[in-house]
């Protein structure tokens, strides 16, 4: 990378940044490319060099979180997706520290990103995020397990809106807690048995 693709793209992580910030306090459509541009420090022209609208600040900015996030399993995904179809149902268990661990340290590193979503998820488009892992994680899980067709959306709902109750609490806390003490509450508050029966 040269220096003038080096200064490029260090401007729109500050203007990601900037994004990201604005959104934990004001709702997305009343955020303007002037109060970006203030946060990030850059002027307006800059913002209209990267981009033609606040729509592609916030397409890649959600591209890049996305990315990020992914990086923290890295490794992981094949071996997830052998266990849901090899493994015996009796050691088929996601709520984990193994897999819970990565999840925590990504909220724990992008606190600001987290209440944002908390409080936009529809700005951040977290529903995409929690519709791969219901396709590609809890619903393989379900079947395997037999849960009626018709339930699975009940039990998935119920994971994942108590994990992210968790989550939305421990971020107001500004992550206090260790990550491996969250992981391990969510697992105690699972009542030890994450696997569906």
């Amino acid at each position: 990378m040269n220096k003038a693709e080096s200064k490029y793209f260090n401007t729109a992580n500050l203007m990601d940044e900037a994004l990201m910030r604005l959104l934990e306090h004001k709702d997305y459509e009343y955020i303007t490319v002037k109060e970006v541009c203030k946060k990030a420090g850059v002027n307006r022209s800059t913002f209209y060099l990267h981009y033609e609208k606040m729509d592609d600040l916030l397409a890649e900015s959600l591209e890049r979180l996305n990315q990020t996030f992914l990086s923290y399993f890295e490794g992981q995904t094949p071996e997830i997706i052998s266990k849901i179809d090899e493994s015996p149902l009796s050691e088929l268990i996601f709520l984990t520290n193994d897999y819970l661990l990565p999840y925590l340290n990504f909220v724990f590193e992008n606190k600001h990103v987290m209440r944002a979503a908390f409080r936009q998820p529809y700005a951040l488009n977290a529903g995409s995020t929690v519709k791969k892992m219901y396709r590609h994680v809890f619903e393989p899980i379900m079947k395997r397990f037999a849960v009626p067709k018709e339930e699975r959306p009940f039990y998935a709902a119920y994971y994942v809106n108590g994990i992210a109750a968790v989550l939305r609490e421990w971020v107001k806390t500004d992550c206090e807690m260790p990550a491996e003490q969250v992981a391990n509450l969510i697992v105690r508050l699972s009542l030890h048995d994450s696997k569906i029966k």
